[in-house]
């Protein structure tokens, strides 16, 4: 005990910090199992999918082949690396998907660091606000065309049903083409919706009424960021999209893609 040192004095960040440094996600379902913290998580990504009608449960049907599943676990923490989520995300394993026949396009366009400088500089000019949304279970929302099959995940296989696998009729987080799903369906939305697709940036979308009030969304895989010289509209917006995907407000943007954003009076600060 002579190199005992006490922990008395230490901040939570400095707690969190060496948490950060001495203990990794957990990668296996066996580590988790019996944690509430990690379980709560898992049931939470199970009812995302099951309320969005993901999958049905089916026996295989013949000649076709199953894809696995595993759970991945992420803590996720703030700007000051304070623990703010345990996440669970059921994905499959992608690296059995055969071209042509499980998946066929899989790009997807991603926002560059360019544009969401450019985005936050153009409204810290006209003195406009940024507002975030963060979209949950993000692939979940893509439809898929293929015919894709995977097996029943750990801990959540059903009694006396443990030869039957669900049939996809949405995407799962892995699967190759998962991305260009949910891109595909956001798009769709907000063409339908009125906006226009920049030629040059296929993340940023732009809708102008007649009255002159401006709409600018940016796209981040599951995080959008949107602005415009109308406060009221931008408001009316983010409620339709939570109306329409299973998203989360989070007000004016203050952490984005690794970037701390400070919203003033008197302009807009990045750190």
């Amino acid at each position: 005990m002579d190199d005992y040192v006490s922990g008395d004095g230490i901040s939570d960040n400095e707690v969190n910090l060496v948490q950060k440094i001495l203990h990794e996600d957990p990668i296996f379902f066996e580590e988790v199992v019996k944690l509430k913290k990690w379980r709560a998580s898992m049931d939470v990504e199970i009812n995302s999918i099951v309320k969005n009608n993901t999958w049905t449960l089916i026996e295989l049907p013949q000649k076709e082949k199953k894809i696995g599943v595993k759970w991945i676990y992420k803590t996720k923490r703030d700007e000051n690396e304070r623990i703010i989520k345990h996440k669970a995300r059921l994905v499959s394993k992608c690296y059995v998907q055969r071209e042509g026949i499980d998946y066929t396009e899989v790009f997807a366009p991603t926002v560059r660091m360019d544009t969401v400088r450019t985005f936050i500089s153009n409204a810290a000019s006209q003195g406009w606000k940024i507002h975030q949304l963060d979209v949950k279970s993000v692939f979940l929302h893509g439809e898929l065309s293929e015919e894709v099959f995977v097996e029943q995940p750990e801990g959540y296989v059903m009694r006396g049903e443990e030869h039957l696998v669900y049939r996809l009729h949405k995407a799962l987080n892995g699967l190759k083409q998962a991305l260009r799903a949910w891109f595909s369906r956001i798009e769709r939305h907000f063409l339908n919706e009125g906006f226009q697709e920049c030629t040059s940036e296929s993340t940023l979308f732009t809708k102008r009424d007649a009255e002159g009030s401006l709409i600018i969304v940016s796209l981040y895989v599951d995080d959008l960021i949107i602005t415009g010289n109308n406060e009221e509209l931008m408001v009316q917006f983010k409620n339709s999209m939570v109306k329409e995907f299973d998203m989360t407000d989070l007000g004016r943007m203050n952490y984005y893609l690794g970037i701390e954003v400070v919203q003033l009076r008197n302009g807009i600060f990045i750190c």
